[in-house]
């Protein structure tokens, strides 16, 4: 593998393509899998969390991190379980922000639930990061509490507050649930139209074992928006942010509402995006099982040698789709893991 200098002065490697020609130009890397929520949707209540000696080290990651963008990764996105609350985080983000100002990285940036948001908001802003994805479900407490298991609607508030006085962008996801919060999506759209953030609604993952059905969460985002047509108007456009959804605007408030749609239309054709655990496994594809192991090569030797080989390696295998489905017959998910185990 020819390596060379680019002309901001870091170590360039060709880039990483897969066998259906997709440029790999996202990675996604969950820091922990520990969160201070337990979402009906992501978690079991009684979690059991990987030990510590499992985990890559700050610096592992920082080098498991870097060799990607030496790779041509332009967006780099930590999430967890809840990023925020690794010991040490803002180290990492620190050390991070270095390709941002090198020109090497175009974005650095994290999705959280927003508990943690109020202590660090302003810290983030100040290294480079420009927006943030801040998971929220419903705006109302009882309910809020109910979905998280444990979550304090309040902290979160003060969590968007604080990004937002710090100049940070704010995109909310909301997933979207079958009886739970179907009919506050219209108070959700305006309150984050209102404030001049995005929305992005998500179906509801048939990863892992989380407690309810989830032919009992599912609601199809097509039924969704032909709802909301009936009470707004959505215009298509053509904007995107790297990630995987599509995006109309509402005409009634002026702004962006995003459909991230894994089950009833997915996205495949145009994945640029890898997936990396805090115990150094990447996922070519959130919704299949086929994974490969770097922490071994990047423990291995000094040198990223051998992790590049197995980077190469994991591209190879990137499949051309996903195979995600509600299944209705055995009502088990699709993939076994649990989404806090991937990464947001």
């Amino acid at each position: 593998m020819n390596v060379k200098p680019d002309i901001k002065g870091e170590t360039s490697l060709p880039g990483m393509i897969d066998r259906f020609g997709r440029a790999i130009t996202y990675l996604r890397v969950s820091v922990t899998d520990r969160c201070d929520f337990r979402c009906v949707y992501c978690m079991a209540e009684n979690m059991t969390f990987l030990p510590k000696k499992d985990l890559l080290s700050l610096e592992e990651l920082d080098r498991l991190c870097s060799a990607f963008v030496a790779r041509g990764v332009r967006k780099l996105r930590l999430t967890g379980g809840e990023p925020l609350v690794r010991r040490d985080i803002m180290v990492l983000f620190r050390s991070l922000a270095r390709h941002l100002k090198s020109g090497a990285l175009d974005e650095l940036t994290l999705t959280t639930n927003g508990s943690q948001l109020s202590r660090y908001a302003k810290e983030l802003a100040d290294i480079g990061v420009k927006r943030v994805n801040v998971s929220l479900d419903t705006l109302d407490e009882a309910k809020f509490r109910a979905l998280t298991r444990w979550g304090d609607l309040k902290k979160v508030m003060e969590g968007i507050d604080a990004a937002q006085a710090a100049g940070l962008h704010v995109k909310l996801n909301a997933v979207a649930l079958k009886d739970e919060n179907e009919h506050e999506i219209p108070t959700l759209l305006e309150w984050a139209h209102g404030r001049g953030m995005d929305l992005s609604l998500i179906e509801v993952m048939p990863l892992g074992e989380v407690g309810p059905e989830r032919v009992d969460q599912y609601l199809p985002l097509s039924l969704v928006r032909a709802r909301l047509s009936e009470r707004y108007t959505l215009e298509d456009i053509d904007y995107r942010t790297g990630g995987p959804a599509r995006y109309v605007r509402v005409k009634e408030t002026g702004g962006r509402l995003g459909f991230i749609t894994p089950l009833t239309h997915n996205f495949c054709e145009g994945c640029n995006r890898v997936r990396v655990t805090c115990t150094g496994t990447i996922y070519m594809c959130l919704g299949q099982e086929d994974s490969a192991d770097l922490r071994t090569p990047l423990r291995a030797s000094e040198s990223d040698d051998l992790l590049h080989a197995a980077i190469d390696d994991a591209i190879a295998r990137k499949p051309k789709g996903h195979d995600f489905v509600i299944d209705r017959r055995t009502r088990q998910p699709a993939v076994a893991r649990h989404m806090s185990m991937t990464g947001g």
